[in-house]
């Protein structure tokens, strides 16, 4: 069995286990006579030396410590190689290098411990390079192919999360014998020719490799659409494939670890081609030397430099000293220089061949990859990746982070975009479902004169247009499926049973269904619900005139008539004599004031501008409220409300009531959960639906229906009186499409969901299968209107708000300005009265004082000014009517004199007016104060003394 070429050190192992073999003295005499005094430090190399590959090897290695040694003349240590035959494999090779060495490699890729040193790169490097070719193309599904060997699944775990890590899966990993026969390769290529996805990432040696691509040519597999991915175990050994097989090659893409061709490589080359042809004349197949035998010979480079740098004199063992039975690997004893060599070679870092050899956690770091691509009889380099910088088209710094042109299988114009519509090549099977009822969605009609059937709906028109949108052109042919009454979860099955490539209908998305295929976005609402009939109801309470208004909105209004009476009543009752009197009068007053307004039957005189501009204000807010009112009460009573006979679930489960469910639907185990279970009944119609509705539980009915919102959406738009949805909205996904799992389509279709419903036609297919939105309100099922909540008004109330409380703030400042020095005077005058009474506090006493400042007229205002002149007019007619005229009263000496008998003395005006307290509230009421029948007496003195003292 052919094996892929590694370089591992078992240190000190194999270091020293030719501890007894004889030098070689040809290889000796050959040494310079500086270095016969070194030390020797014995390595084995175990070789296929049968195979040409082999006999490669052991030159590169041989020319390695030969140029290490000639570099370096003055080496204290030297190691000599012994090579040992694998025959093609190691475990024999290693045991015929010493007796004593028994199964110490269990398997030659899987030895586990701290002295196993990998002098090559990992294989699970290549993960990321491939990962980052697939995302360069986005392409998001791939099959990998692999060889079945340890070598070939090693990768599988790396490189599945370096796709998951890259947007992409592994659609399907298939394992590919090393002994497979032809047939046998074909048919794990018809297995993969049935998937939808043509990626294919190809992880194999090149003697399986190349028969895997010569079947897949013959079987069309290397033409238009395929892409083939594969690891360096093609682009490495390019010089093994025959000409067959690199014509069957042709537009795959491969990795290859990448090494630049420097001096010392074209050097080595050079010599190395001189060396074969004149230490091995019977090998004919001299090749350019490989990335492989760069590692070999930087190995060897290595090895020669970590034993200088450790000083290893020679091998050194000890025998464990115990009682019990020695094994054969005991009896080989344990290095005393293991340790030393081996932190050596972990430590040895050089420029070699194959790039910087720099050994991490035991391995070989990986190196920048080349990206090849196979055309003609070679490859050609279409870009690098390195973990710094991933894909680049060169290694420079500000390099595109692109491939260059690639020739795919095929030679097609554009890359291929990874996956097929259809991968038999036919028009899609479209399942769609058979229904007895809501044919608006999907209707399976009767077979035509064509043979086929006329299937249309909603969902039908929907998938057509969205395939319209599709960027590239989809054939499919519907396919009914009459067992969808019966449960949509058979419906489903037939994507995931591969006997449908998708299902278009009423299909909802869910998480059950989504375990074994995929959905597209959703393209209706989502959500189930209930609906539920309703009972007229006119209302008869004899409360209802308190319904219009919610209790906010009465509160409110009553707090703002309030507040508005009282702030007139502030603003006039100092100027106006109808805001005066009585306590009980004035607090009357306030509140008749306010309400009067609702009717504008208010016949209060306003003598202030503050007050005129709070109510002009008022008596608008007043005209919405009462208008408002009005209608919502009309409302009320003219009209018949609209009430469910069920509103939740809970009433339904207390009642023991039987609910409804459509036929096939998924939301039944959820019913049964919640507690419906043996009181449920099935539908298909909206017809249906309205007869068990109408019916009720107790009469073979149902007391509510349960399914998806498009359902009962539809239901209502042809049953609008006498139905209505209540209950909470129970959240899904909405109707979806129905692909395969990890369909490429799924994205695309998505994407056209998309772009349809942004669009007018989107709407324009809902109106032809469900009628005008919100027909069903149009028609006429009345319902009552809801009464008027403090909300509505909020922005009224805030206006009159703000306005009366501005008013009031201006009058108060401005009584506190102009009556300054008399509530100053009413203030001393109250503290004096009651300094020696200590009634109160001071400043209790002072808002007494105010207070009746406050409660006087203010006679300074033109209001009774005015009616002073009026009365002193009247008056003082009446006294010139009442006396008798004398001689000598007409004489123009008396002219003065007259006039001074009708004047009103100017410290009056100025002062307590008499008319004006004779009108006060105390008068108005038959009781007249002390100080006003004084203040009328001397009035009255006044009045005589001005008749007497006109001179005769």
């Amino acid at each position: 069995m052919a094996r892929r070429s590694c370089f591992f050190f078992l240190l000190p192992l194999l270091v020293a286990a030719l501890a007894g073999s004889p030098v070689v003295t040809a290889q000796r005499n050959a040494l310079p006579a500086a270095a016969a005094a070194a030390a020797s430090v014995r390595v084995g190399v175990i070789l296929n030396l049968t195979s040409a590959v082999g006999v490669r090897r052991r030159v590169g290695i041989q020319m390695a410590v030969e140029d290490y040694y000639a570099a370096n003349p003055g080496s204290a240590t030297r190691v000599e190689l012994h090579f040992r035959d694998s025959a093609g494999d190691v475990l024999p090779a290693a045991s015929a290098a010493d007796n004593d060495i028994e199964k110490i490699l269990a398997e030659d890729a899987d030895v586990c411990t701290p002295f196993f040193v990998r002098a090559a790169v990992n294989d699970s490097f290549q993960a990321a390079p491939v990962a980052a070719v697939l995302d360069a193309f986005r392409w998001r599904a791939a099959a990998v192919v692999y060889e079945d060997s340890p070598y070939g699944s090693g990768i599988l775990p790396a490189l599945a999360d370096a796709l998951q890590g890259a947007g992409a899966k592994i659609m399907d990993r298939t394992a590919v014998p090393v002994d497979a026969t032809d047939d046998r390769l074909d048919a794990l290529l018809y297995r993969l020719r049935a998937m939808p996805t043509r990626v294919f990432v190809v992880h194999m040696l090149h003697n399986v490799a190349g028969r895997l691509f010569r079947r897949a040519k013959m079987l069309g597999m290397m033409s238009d659409g395929y892409i083939w991915v594969a690891t360096d175990g093609v682009a490495t050994f390019m010089d093994r494939f025959s000409p067959e097989e690199v014509d069957a090659m042709q537009g795959v893409v491969s990795l290859r670890p990448y090494v630049q061709e420097t001096d010392a490589v074209k050097n080595f080359s050079a010599r190395f081609k001189a060396r074969l042809r004149r230490d091995h004349p019977t090998v004919d197949d001299v090749r350019e030397p490989t990335v492989l035998r760069f590692w070999a010979y930087d190995t060897a480079w290595a090895i020669a430099a970590a034993a200088e740098s450790a000083g290893v004199a020679g091998p050194a063992f000890q025998t464990p000293q115990t009682s019990a039975p020695l094994t054969d690997l005991d009896r080989l004893g344990v290095s005393a220089t293991g340790t030393a060599l081996l932190k050596a070679v972990l430590s040895t870092t050089f420029d070699g061949l194959a790039g910087k050899f720099r050994l991490v956690d035991g391995q070989l770091q990986p190196p920048a990859y080349e990206v090849v691509n196979i055309i003609g009889k070679g490859v050609r380099t279409v870009g690098f990746w390195t973990p710094e910088f991933g894909i680049t088209q060169d290694l420079n710094a500000g390099s595109a982070k692109t491939l260059r042109q690639i020739l795919w299988p095929g030679e097609p114009r554009d890359t291929p975009r990874g996956w097929t519509v259809s991968p038999s090549g036919l028009p899609l099977r479209v399942s769609v479902p058979t229904k007895r009822g809501f044919t608006q969605f999907v209707d399976v009609g009767n077979v035509t004169a064509t043979g086929r059937r006329n299937i249309t709906g909603y969902c039908i028109d929907v998938f057509d247009e969205v395939m319209k949108i599709m960027p590239y052109p989809v054939s499919y042919v519907y396919d009914p499926y009459p067992d969808s009454p019966e449960s949509y979860e058979k419906l489903v099955d037939q994507v995931s049973s591969q006997k449908a490539d998708a299902v278009v209908g009423d299909v909802t998305i869910t998480a059950s269904r989504m375990e074994e295929v995929d959905f597209t976005m959703p393209f209706t609402e989502s959500g189930w619900s209930m609906v539920v009939a309703v009972q007229k109801e006119t209302s008869t309470s004899m409360w209802i005139f308190l319904q219009p208004l919610t209790t906010s909105l009465w509160l409110a209004s009553l707090a703002f008539f309030c507040f508005t009476g009282f702030v007139v009543w502030v603003i006039e009752h100092r100027i106006n004599e109808e805001f005066r009197g009585t306590p009980w009068q004035q607090f009357g007053l306030i509140f008749y004031f306010s309400f009067s307004t609702l009717v504008f039957s208010h016949k209060e005189k306003l003598e202030s501008n503050l007050s005129r501009f709070v109510v002009i204000i008022w008596v608008f807010v007043v005209l919405i409220l009462t208008s408002s009112y009005t209608a919502s009460l009309t409302s009320m009573l003219t009209v018949q409300k609209l009430q469910p006979t069920v509103t939740d679930v809970r009433e339904l489960l207390r009642r023991g009531d039987y609910i409804g469910f459509q036929e096939g639907t998924f939301i039944v185990p959820v019913l049964e959960k919640m507690g419906f279970e043996g009181r449920m009944r099935s539908y298909s119609t909206v017809d249906q639906y309205a007869d068990a509705l109408s019916k009720g539980s107790a009469n073979g009915g149902v007391a509510a229906i349960f399914d998806e919102i498009p359902y009962l959406k539809l239901f209502l738009s042809q049953y609008c009186n006498g139905y209505t949805m209540v209950g909470p909205i129970y959240k899904t996904d909405g109707f979806g499409f129905v692909f395969p799992r990890g369909s490429p389509m799924v994205a695309d279709v998505s994407r056209a969901i998309l772009t349809l419903a942004e669009g007018e036609k989107m709407a324009q297919i809902e109106k032809k299968w469900f009628g005008e939105p919100g027909a069903c309100q149009s028609q006429g099922s009345a319902v009552g209107s809801s009464n008027l909540s403090f909300r509505s008004f909020g922005g009224l109330f805030l206006i009159t708000g703000v306005v009366t409380s501005a008013m009031l703030l201006i009058y108060l400042a401005v009584f506190f300005y102009r009556e300054r020095d008399e509530l100053r005077a009413a203030e001393a005058a109250a503290a004096a009265s009651g300094s020696g009474s200590g009634s109160g506090s001071r400043s209790l006493r002072r808002l007494r004082a105010w207070a009746r400042h406050y409660d006087q007229k203010d006679l300074k205002s033109p209001t009774f000014k005015r009616r002073w002149s009026d009365e002193s007019v009247r008056n003082g007619s009446e006294y010139a009517a009442s006396r008798t005229p004398r001689w000598g009263d007409e004489s123009p000496c008396n002219v003065a004199g007259a006039a001074d008998a009708g004047r009103i003395p100017e410290e009056v005006v100025g002062g307590m007016s008499p008319f004006s307290i004779s009108t006060s509230s105390e008068e108005r009421n038959g009781a007249v104060s002390p100080a006003a029948a004084e203040f009328n007496n001397s009035s009255d003195r006044a009045a005589v003394v001005a008749g007497t003292s006109q001179p005769r």
